[in-house]
C-alpha cells in the first residue's frame, strides 16, 4: 500500500500478495525542532544508574546476549508473585504480541481486537496467514467488549484487550474485563496489552497484576518502553500460565533481546520510587491538560489514562495535524479517525492548549 498516487514497485520474485497488500509499520514523525509527541515516549531522561549499567554492558559488544534473561525473569517473578517459567522476556511488548500470534493463530484461524486500536494488530495477525477481526469502538473511543465477545468463532485463536487503549488512551474497567471473560472459552487466548498501565490513576481500571493466576487463558503484556523511559533499547515482558507461554518462546527471534536491555531494566526496577515520582507528575500533566481542553470546549476527547491525549477529529485529521506543527508540534495522525499527542515535557503544554484551542474554532 502506497501514500498518494503513487504506484507500488513492481516486485521481480514472487511474494505473497496478503503481505504486499500489508503498509508497513510507521514511526511517530521526528522534531527537528519544537516537541516531537508522536511517539508516547517518555520525556524524562532514563533513571539514574541506568545508562552506567549499558555501558558496562557495552563492553561486552563482541558477546552474544543472554537469551534466557535469567536476571531480568527473576527479579519480573519476583515483583509479580509467580514462577520464573510464568514470566516471558523479550525485545519489546510489540515482539511479545507478534509471538503469541504466531504461535496460536495461522492460515483459516481468526484475531479478535477492538479498532481502532494499536496499529500493529492488524498487520502482525495477517504476518502468520490469520485473518483480523476487528471489533468498531464505542462511539466514546472505548472497548465494545460485548461485541468482541459475540464474534468469538470456532476459528477465533486470540482475542486482543489493550488497556489503556492505544490510541484513544480509554481503560477498560476490572468489572468489564471480568464479565468479558466470562463469557470467553476457557480455551481461547486472551491477551491484555498495559503498555500503559503504570500511567492508569483510575481506580476501576482493570489491572493485570490483580488477575495473576485467575485465569488459565490470560496473558498480561508489559513494557519497559513508556513510564521505564527505556524505548531505545526494546524490552516487555508477559505474565501468564506456563504451559500458555511456553509456544511462544519458540517464535522468538533468536537474540534479539539485548544484554544492554537487560541490565537497563534491572537498573530501571531498582529505582522504583523515582519511577512512580516521575509517571506521576505526567499523570497530573495530562489530566491538566486533559481540564483544560474541556474548558476550550472540546467535549468529545475520551478521558485518558495513558500518557498521551486522543483527538476524535476525523477527517480533518490533516489540518488538525498542521495546526499542532505550526505551533512546534509533531503529533501523530490516524486516517480517517484523529489525532494522538502525547503528554511531553512541561515546556510544551501552551504550546499544545494554544494549538488546541485553534483547532477547536476550526471544527465549530
Amino acid at each position: 500500500m502506497t501514500s498518494g498516487s503513487e504506484a507500488a514497485p513492481a516486485v521481480p520474485v514472487r511474494m505473497r500478495p496478503e503481505i504486499l497488500a500489508l503498509p508497513a509499520y510507521r514511526q511517530g514523525q521526528a522534531a527537528p525542532t519544537g516537541f516531537k509527541l508522536s511517539s508516547n515516549e517518555n520525556p524524562y531522561d532514563p533513571l539514574p544508574g541506568v545508562l552506567e549499567a549499558v555501558d558496562r554492558a557495552t563492553r561486552q559488544l563482541h558477546r552474544y546476549p543472554n537469551a534466557a534473561a535469567p536476571e531480568i525473569t527473576a527479579r519480573l517473578a519476583e515483583e509479580w508473585g509467580v514462577e520464573p517459567d510464568e514470566v516471558i522476556v523479550a525485545a519489546g511488548s510489540v515482539a511479545l504480541l507478534m509471538q503469541f500470534t504466531m504461535a496460536a493463530a495461522g492460515h483459516g484461524d481468526e484475531v479478535v481486537f477492538s479498532w481502532r486500536a494499536f496499529e500493529v494488530y492488524p498487520w502482525m495477525t495477517v504476518l502468520p496467514g490469520a485473518t483480523a477481526v476487528p471489533v468498531p469502538n464505542t462511539p466514546d473511543h472505548r472497548h465494545d467488549l460485548d461485541a468482541m465477545a459475540a464474534a468469538i468463532t470456532d476459528r477465533t485463536r486470540l482475542v486482543l484487550v489493550c488497556s489503556p487503549n492505544n490510541p484513544t488512551s480509554s481503560a477498560v474497567t476490572a468489572v468489564e474485563f471480568e464479565a468479558f471473560m466470562a463469557q470467553v472459552p476457557s480455551d481461547l487466548l486472551v491477551i491484555l496489552d498495559e503498555a500503559y498501565a503504570e500511567f492508569v490513576t483510575d481506580p476501576a481500571a482493570v489491572n493485570g497484576r490483580a488477575l495473576v493466576h485467575r485465569y488459565p487463558n490470560l496473558v498480561v503484556l508489559r513494557t519497559f518502553s513508556k513510564a521505564y523511559g527505556l524505548a531505545g533499547l526494546r524490552i516487555g515482558y508477559g505474565i501468564g500460565p506456563a504451559a500458555v507461554l511456553a509456544p511462544a518462546r519458540t517464535t522468538i527471534v533468536p537474540l534479539s533481546l539485548t544484554d544492554h536491555a537487560q541490565v537497563a531494566a534491572l537498573a530501571s526496577l531498582d529505582r522504583g520510587d523515582e519511577l512512580r515520582e516521575r509517571v506521576a507528575n505526567i499523570a497530573v500533566r495530562r489530566d491538566a491538560v486533559y481540564e483544560a481542553l474541556l474548558e476550550q470546549g472540546w467535549s468529545g476527547i475520551p478521558k485518558p489514562n495513558g500518557n498521551f491525549v486522543w483527538f476524535p477529529v476525523g477527517e480533518q485529521t490533516p489540518e488538525a495535524l498542521e495546526v499542532f506543527r505550526r505551533h512546534g508540534i509533531i503529533a501523530r495522525g490516524y486516517l480517517p479517525d484523529g489525532v494522538r499527542l502525547t503528554i511531553g515535557e512541561e515546556e510544551s503544554v501552551q504550546n499544545v492548549l494554544a494549538a488546541a484551542d485553534e483547532i477547536a474554532r476550526i471544527l465549530r
